[in-house]
């Protein structure tokens, strides 16, 4: 084995021929067996991050003990070598980059490592295609037009009418999706590439409703670049802040380009698996009728804000107005003149306030703890834009290349990089800050100060993404009470543990939702729910999101305890991104390869 530490000393200037010599160490070590050669290449403090390529899962290792243990596991079966750079290294601050590629028995990979000091910092591999089932793209693509004669020839439309009539009747699918919106809506385009046959349910009239029947206001909040589905980008002309209808209208004609096998208007009934046969039975209400499905596979693409938390405060039967859940407000057209408490104080506590203020609401915000803040424009140039942004694709990182530099950051360390640019944030919009707090606004930047993106992945709330309403809070104009909670809802309002009754003609709870395995218990059973156990969160240790420490979201786009049950959502770019793991790793079971699974995630909480 070559000394790599003293190459590097000597090749400072050359950092790809480091990054080659690494992987030619590496892929040597993996061939011949001599893994504690291979374990070697590794810093003591380091990870690797595999997205199933090696572990047929979703999983992060650290430390020499970690890799130690994966390759003992998966090595032999992997049989990873062909290791090359996909195009030159780079150095900057002591820490060489590279970009790499890669085979396994099974598949072709991409990946990311990062050299200190000569040796693996950090090591990001994903699977990209599985051999001999690779997606018909660019010169794979279909002919399309069938050129000649024949008697008997059906036309594209007369074979998509005949598949659509005769699957979950004549024919079964081998993955049913249970939610169509933009989760369920890129699994099935994935699937429907890799020819998977495929349902999507859904209990919404069209395609896209789930955006469409939202609250009036609702507008995404992350920028377009960050937002693309699989194999269409948004045009370039599209909004960087799209508003919900005309991201509904977008999704209902991706399910149809896409020929995705789409049920509207159905809704699971109910769910339970056979292990002896592998396979579950579905019953679910399309339209009026009760149809039986026979899937391999159930997908929970039902979403991570999908669940809502309805609150039980004492009192909520006498009151005589109306009362919502965020997720069922309908806008705030019928408010004009009427007085609204909004309970929360998150990103939909925050539209909702605005919008209702527009529309001549007099509204009060309860504010029971505290919430971070960034403002939008900060964010898109401090937080995303070399990543996601004209300036990044200007500079040459793609859409696919920032998933991957993204990716390839573990989540243990995430917060390292992530607190400067709040650090920077929070100097930028001091003055922003100031007014908030003294406004009675209480503001935090995360447990570690490390922001947006670590609350998101940690609890998916405590949050707002600031678009106008924070200067009306600022300004008086839409009322907040904070540090209080709720003692009872009277017949005509809402009494805070202060003792001050806000009256109310409206109350929306904008109190958040639960973990996705909620949906699992409604549909399977609590057993099965309590099995998979709480869906998201990183075992941070921080608030909503207990220890232990997972390394990964906890069974999002994986296997899962239940056998053949999976959970796949989170924003757009999730959906994107980790829908072609996911994707992957059904159609490795639907081809019949196997699919050993190292480090299957113990279940330490159940919600």
């Amino acid at each position: 084995m070559t000394d790599i530490l003293d190459r590097t000393h000597e090749s400072l200037a050359d950092p790809s021929a480091v990054a080659r010599a690494w992987l030619a160490d590496f892929e040597a070590a993996l061939v011949s067996g001599d893994l504690d050669a291979a374990v070697e290449l590794f810093a003591e403090t380091s990870f690797w991050r595999d997205l199933v390529a090696f572990t047929w899962n979703i999983k992060t290792v650290e430390g020499r003990d970690g890799v130690a243990d994966l390759l003992a596991a998966v090595a032999d079966q992997a049989q990873a070598q062909a290791f090359e750079l996909a195009e030159p290294a780079t150095a900057a601050g002591g820490v060489i980059e590279a970009w790499i590629r890669f085979e396994t028995r099974v598949g072709r990979g991409d990946g990311h490592l990062r050299l200190k000091d000569g040796k693996a910092w950090t090591l990001l591999t994903t699977l990209t295609e599985l051999k001999g089932f690779e997606e018909p793209l660019g010169h794979r693509r279909p002919m399309g037009a069938e050129h000649g004669v024949d008697p008997n020839r059906r036309t594209w439309r007369e074979k998509r009418e005949d598949e659509a009539r005769m699957l979950g009747y004549e024919t079964q699918p081998y993955v049913l999706i249970v939610g169509g919106g933009q989760g369920g809506i890129a699994l099935g385009a994935r699937l429907r590439h890799l020819g998977v046959p495929t349902l999507i349910v859904d209990a919404h009239d069209r395609p896209g409703d789930a955006w469409r029947k939202r609250y009036k206001s609702l507008c995404l909040h992350d920028p377009v670049w960050y937002d693309h589905l699989p194999y269409l980008d948004f045009p370039k002309s599209w909004p960087v802040f799209a508003p919900k209808d005309k991201i509904g209208d977008w999704l209902e004609m991706y399910t149809r380009v896409m020929e995705l096998n789409y049920w509207s208007r159905t809704r699971a009934l109910r769910a339970r698996f056979d292990e002896s046969a592998g396979e579950w039975t579905v019953v679910v209400d399309r339209d009026g009728q009760e149809v039986v499905l026979q899937p391999r596979h159930l997908v929970m693409a039902t979403g991570m804000s999908g669940k809502p938390n309805r609150p039980n405060f004492k009192g909520m039967e006498r009151f005589k107005g109306e009362q919502q859940h965020s997720s069922e407000h309908p806008g705030p057209d019928a408010y004009a003149g009427k007085k609204v408490v909004v309970i929360g104080a998150n990103n939909s506590a925050h539209d909702i306030c605005a919008a209702l203020w527009e529309a001549g609401a007099d509204v009060t915000m309860v504010q029971r703890s505290s919430t971070h803040i960034v403002k939008s424009d900060s964010l898109m140039e401090l937080g995303l834009g070399d990543l996601y942004s004209e300036r990044a694709l200007a500079a040459g990182v793609t859409t696919k290349k920032a998933d991957m530099i993204f990716a390839s950051l573990p989540y243990r360390i995430m917060h390292e990089f992530q607190i400067p640019i709040y650090d920077a944030i929070r100097e930028r919009d001091a003055d922003f800050y100031a007014q908030l707090e003294k406004a009675g606004f209480m503001l935090d930047f995360g447990a570690d100060g490390s922001g947006l993106f670590l609350k998101y992945l940690r609890r998916g709330s405590g949050y707002y993404i600031d678009v106008g309403a924070s200067q009306l809070i600022i300004d008086g104009k839409v009322g907040l009470r904070s540090g209080v909670g709720v003692d009872e809802i009277t017949e005509t309002g809402v009494r805070l543990t202060s003792g001050e009754e806000l009256p109310a003609d409206l109350i929306v709870y904008a109190t958040g939702y639960g973990s996705m395995n909620g949906w699992a218990a409604d549909l399977i059973s609590q057993e099965v729910a309590d099995r998979v156990g709480k869906v998201w969160g990183l075992g941070s240790d921080t608030p909503k999101d207990p220890g232990p420490w997972e390394g990964e979201q906890r069974n999002m786009w994986k296997p899962t305890a239940q056998p053949n049950l999976w959970f796949h959502g989170g924003n757009l770019h999730q959906s994107r991104h980790y829908s072609q793991y996911l994707s992957l790793q059904l159609k490795a079971r639907y081809e019949g390869l196997e699919t050993p699974v190292y480090g299957l995630q113990p279940v330490h909480h159940l919600s």
